[in-house]
C-alpha cells in the first residue's frame, strides 16, 4: 500500500467512548478510584475529564444498559490509554489502584514507557502509562527507536511515593 497522506504531527487521539452496562458502577472506577472529574451527566450517559477538558473518556448505556461484556475472541476495543504526566503520577494511580483491590493484568516496561494494565468493570482494557523522555528511549543501530517489553519494578515504582 502506498502512503500518500500524513496525519498532521500535532493530531492526538481526544476522548474515547465506551459502551457500559451500569454509569454508577463505571463512574465509580473512573472518578471514584482513577480520580476523573465528572463533567456532565445525562440519565444514559457521563462524561469525565482531567484538567477540565470537555471530556476525555464518555460512558454511555444507550445499547448495553445491564449487559454483558463482549466475548474475548471478537473484535472491538483492546484497551484505553491514559497517559500521565510523571512518575510520581503513575505511582500515586497504582497507589489507589491497589488500595482499591484492583487486580493488574500486568506492569510493563517498554523502554520507552512504563505501563500497567487492568480491566474496568465491564472488562475493558485499561493501560495507565507515563512516557520516558524521548532522549532515553531505547535505540536502533541505524538511530531510529524500539520498543521492549521487560518486567515493571512495581515496588520502584511505588517508592516514587516516599
Amino acid at each position: 500500500m502506498t502512503v500518500t497522506y500524513e496525519i498532521p504531527a500535532g493530531t492526538r487521539i481526544g476522548h474515547v467512548h465506551l459502551k457500559v452496562a451500569d454509569i454508577d458502577r463505571s463512574l465509580a472506577f473512573y472518578q471514584g478510584i482513577l480520580g476523573f472529574n465528572l463533567i456532565h451527566r445525562m440519565d444514559q450517559a457521563a462524561f469525565v475529564s482531567a484538567g477540565g477538558y470537555h471530556h476525555h473518556i464518555a460512558l454511555n448505556t444507550w445499547e448495553s444498559k445491564d449487559a454483558p461484556p463482549p466475548p474475548k475472541s471478537t473484535t472491538g476495543l483492546f484497551h484505553l490509554a491514559i497517559l500521565f504526566p510523571t512518575r510520581k503520577d503513575l505511582a500515586s494511580a497504582l497507589r489507589r489502584v491497589l488500595d482499591h483491590g484492583i487486580k493488574l493484568d500486568g506492569a510493563s516496561d517498554h523502554g520507552v514507557s512504563e505501563a500497567l494494565y487492568m480491566r474496568d468493570p465491564d472488562d475493558n482494557g485499561v493501560e495507565l502509562y507515563r512516557d520516558r523522555p524521548r532522549a532515553d528511549w531505547p535505540k536502533t543501530p541505524d538511530g531510529g527507536f524500539t520498543f521492549t517489553t521487560k518486567r515493571l519494578d512495581i515496588d520502584a515504582l511505588l517508592a516514587e511515593l516516599e
